[in-house]
């Protein structure tokens, strides 16, 4: 574990999110509960660990945790219900697909989302807390591989690359080919397109 992470009980998760600013894709939430009796060595934000690195310790926080679950709401859920109340959805539903019962929740941000338990937001809390930490690396690595996966289907936008995110390249090819089923008509650079 990084030094200075703080490691919860066996009895709180901790819970993050990637992909809240891609223009394609779902929305991916992972909520781990840690084995206090079971640290795992190099935890940190996910956007600080390189790719391989961070693949690595996902397969470790699956093996020794003591509870995990990744879960999403997709590219129309966000447009449906906008980004925020889509990242939570995913939030409550990584939580309810935990085979522990937390006693309570770590989340990373400043809000956090309903629960039947206490939730306590911590901004930078994947840089700070263990658990959180943990959950910003199984969402990100599940994130990432299914964006690899959506490249083999659309191809022409280069997912595998950028990840969904607006680079140059995205916009580029968002100018020339129009927006696929996975593309958030409700974000600004899809929806410029007038194509809704």
């Amino acid at each position: 574990m990084s030094a200075g992470l703080i490691l919860l009980p066996g009895d709180v998760c901790g819970i993050d999110e990637a992909g809240r600013g891609p223009l394609a894709g779902p929305v991916v939430a992972a909520a781990v509960i840690l084995d206090p009796a079971s640290p795992i060595v190099g935890l940190d934000d996910s956007k600080k660990l390189p790719e391989k690195r961070r693949n690595l310790l996902a397969v470790e926080i699956r093996a020794k945790a003591l509870a995990w679950c990744v879960a999403a709401a997709s590219a129309e859920e966000i447009d449906r219900i906008n980004i925020l109340q889509a990242t939570f959805l995913a939030m409550q539903r990584a939580v309810a697909g935990l085979s522990l019962a937390p006693v309570r929740a770590v989340v990373d941000g400043n809000r956090g989302p309903r629960l039947d338990i206490p939730v306590e937001a911590v901004v930078q809390g994947d840089g700070k807390i263990a658990a959180i930490a943990a959950a910003s690396i199984l969402a990100k690595t599940v994130r990432d591989a299914g964006m690899v996966k959506l490249h083999l289907q659309y191809p022409q936008y280069g997912f595998d690359r950028h990840k969904g995110y607006p680079t140059a390249a995205h916009l580029a090819a968002l100018q020339a080919h129009g927006p696929c089923p996975e593309h958030r008509r409700s974000f600004g650079p899809v929806a410029k397109l007038g194509l809704i």
